[in-house]
């Protein structure tokens, strides 16, 4: 699993930014909580909705401490290795 730091310096190129998943159906899916108020119930939601309508197998939420502070890398290295992907949002 390649992750991408949006803090990193350069731009992104073309064929990173195309790529994409396909089919969610049999996949793992995850969640980085950056712990910004009802970002959770919006993850809860999701959830239902991946699963019942789209196949995913299952949905794995990890936070974070602030908004403010990066996910500790021990939380990177178990979503790495266990999620086909995973999405890091805010919620208001």
């Amino acid at each position: 699993m390649q992750v991408y730091d949006p803090t990193a310096p350069g731009p992104a190129t073309l064929p990173d930014l195309l790529r994409t998943v396909g089919d969610l159906r049999g996949k793992v899916v995850g969640f980085i909580d950056n712990s910004k108020p009802n970002f959770n119930l919006l993850v809860d939601d999701l959830a239902v909705l991946l699963t019942e309508r789209y196949g995913v197998k299952s949905v794995i939420k990890q936070g974070k401490r602030s908004v403010a502070t990066p996910a500790p890398a021990q939380v990177l290295d178990e979503l790495a290795a266990q999620c086909d992907l995973v999405v890091t949002g805010s919620g208001d």
